[in-house]
C-alpha cells in the first residue's frame, strides 16, 4: 500500500511538471489544475538518483515572460519571510518554500511556518507535504519543487522561492550530485565497522573528516553517513568539497539566469537578542504542546528529528530543563545553525545581499527596500 501511494504521488508530480512544460512550449492558454500537496512520499530511495534533464533545466533559465528562477534566501531568523511576503504581495507572486523542515505536517510553530492568515494573503507551495514520521530527501523536495514551478509557469504566475536550505537551492540550480562511483568492497567494510562500533561512533568519525556533511546528517542516517565516509576514503576529499566542485564546474551556464536576494541579520548582539525573542515567542505560542503532540502521534523520522529546538522543548515538557535553560539551548543552536547556513549561502556568488545594518531588515521593510529587492530579482511592476 505504501509503495502504491508513493507511486501515485510521483505520478502527480510528473503530470504536473509535463502540464506546465507543455503549456509553456505550446503556449496553451487558460488555467492549469492546481496541485493538492500533503500526502506522504513513502519510501524515497527510488528518487535519490533523480537527475535533471534538459527539459527541467529549462525551468531554471530565462526564456519565459515570467523570467528566471527568483529566490529570497538567508540564515534562519533573518527576516527573509517578511521580505518575501512583501515582495509577493506587491508583485502578484506565489511563494515556494525552500525550508527542509516546513515540509512536515504539524511542525508549524517550531519551524516558523507561515500562518493561516499569511497563506490566505499569498498562496504558498511546498508546505505540509509529509507527516513528521516520513523521511524526506533533497530529491523528494526537488521533484515537488519542479512540479510547483511548472504549475506556476502554466498559470502565468510569478514564483518566489524562499528559505535557507542551501542544499535545496543547489539541487534546483545545478541538479543532483552523483559523486564518485560506489566501491562495493569499501562499502561492505564500512558497514561491518558500523555494526561493530555503532552509529554514533561512525558519525563522530565523519564529523572529524567532514564536519559540513556531519552537521547536516543525523547519526542514525547510516546510509548517507556511510556514503560520505566512502567518498572521503576513496578520494581523500570530503563529500562537501565534491558537491561544491560539482555545482560550480561546468554548471554556471545552467544557473546564469537565477536571480537571488539574500537577507542576513549578522552576528551582533542585536541579532542574538532577536533570536532569543523569537524562541520566547514560539514557546508562548504553544511550541511545547505541538512537540508533545507530535511525539505522541506520528513521531519523528531521522530527518524531521533534526529540526532545531524540538528535543530541547521536549526536555522542557518532561521537566528535564527549565524554560530559561531551554531558551538558552535553542538560541545557541539557532546561532550555530545560522552560521552554517551563512557559510553555505556565501557559495552562491549571484546573491545580492541586504546588509544587517539596513533599516527594516529582520522587521518591517520599507517600500524602497522591497522595490530594491524586486529590481535585484529582475521584476517590474505588474
Amino acid at each position: 500500500a505504501l509503495q502504491a501511494e508513493a507511486s501515485k504521488t510521483r505520478f502527480r508530480y510528473l503530470m504536473a511538471y509535463w502540464m506546465g512544460y507543455l503549456a509553456k512550449e505550446c503556449r496553451i492558454s487558460g488555467t492549469a489544475g492546481t496541485i493538492a500537496w500533503g500526502r506522504s512520499m513513502g519510501d524515497s530511495d527510488s528518487l535519490d538518483k533523480c537527475r535533471m534533464g534538459p527539459e527541467t533545466r529549462d525551468l531554471r533559465t530565462a526564456g519565459s515572460a515570467l523570467g528566471p528562477i527568483a529566490a529570497v534566501v538567508g540564515p534562519t531568523a533573518s527576516g527573509k519571510s517578511a521580505l518575501a511576503m512583501a515582495l509577493a504581495g506587491a508583485h502578484g507572486a506565489e511563494i515556494l518554500s525552500m525550508d527542509s523542515m516546513q515540509v512536515y505536517r504539524g511542525m508549524d510553530i517550531g519551524t516558523a511556518k507561515p500562518s493561516a492568515a499569511q497563506r490566505g494573503r499569498v498562496r504558498h507551495h511546498l508546505l505540509d507535504l509529509v507527516p513528521s514520521s516520513a523521511v524526506f530527501s533533497v530529491a523528494d523536495w526537488l521533484a515537488a519543487a519542479q512540479a510547483a514551478l511548472a504549475d506556476c509557469r502554466a498559470r502565468n504566475v510569478r514564483a518566489l522561492l524562499v528559505g535557507g536550505t542551501a542544499m535545496y537551492l543547489a539541487a534546483l540550480l545545478h541538479g543532483m550530485f552523483d559523486g564518485p562511483a560506489v566501491d562495493l568492497e569499501l562499502r561492505q567494510r564500512l558497514k561491518l565497522q558500523a555494526e561493530q562500533v555503532g552509529a554514533k561512533k561512525l558519525h563522530e568519525e565523519l564529523a572529524r573528516v567532514d564536519p559540513h556533511s556531519a552537521a547536516r546528517l543525523h547519526p542514525n542516517d547510516q546510509k548517507r553517513v556511510l556514503r560520505a565516509l566512502e567518498v572521503f576514503e576513496q578520494t581523500g576529499r570530503t563529500l562537501s568539497d565534491w558537491q561544491q566542485q560539482g555545482w560550480s564546474a561546468g554548471t554556471q551556464s545552467q544557473d546564469r539566469g537565477a536571480r537571488l536576494v539574500g537577507v542576513d541579520l549578522g552576528q551582533d548582539r542585536a541579532g542574538d537578542q532577536r533570536i532569543r525573542a523569537r524562541v520566547e515567542a514560539m514557546l508562548d505560542a504553544g511550541w511545547q504542546a505541538e512537540a508533545t503532540a507530535l511525539r505522541a502521534g506520528p513521531g519523528f523520522s531521522i530527518t524531521s528529528s533534526q529540526a532545531l529546538g524540538y528535543q530541547a522543548v521536549l526536555d522542557l515538557a518532561d521537566g528535564k530543563v527549565t524554560r530559561a535553560a531551554c531558551v538558552d539551548q535553542v538560541a545557541l543552536a539557532t546561532r550555530q545553525f545560522a552560521r552554517r547556513q551563512r557559510t553555505w549561502l556565501r557559495r552562491f556568488p549571484q546573491i545580492a545581499w541586504l546588509g544587517a545594518d539596513e533599516p527594516g531588515v529582520c522587521g518591517e521593510f520599507t517600500v524602497e527596500q522591497v522595490e530594491r529587492a524586486a529590481q535585484e530579482l529582475g521584476w517590474k511592476p505588474t
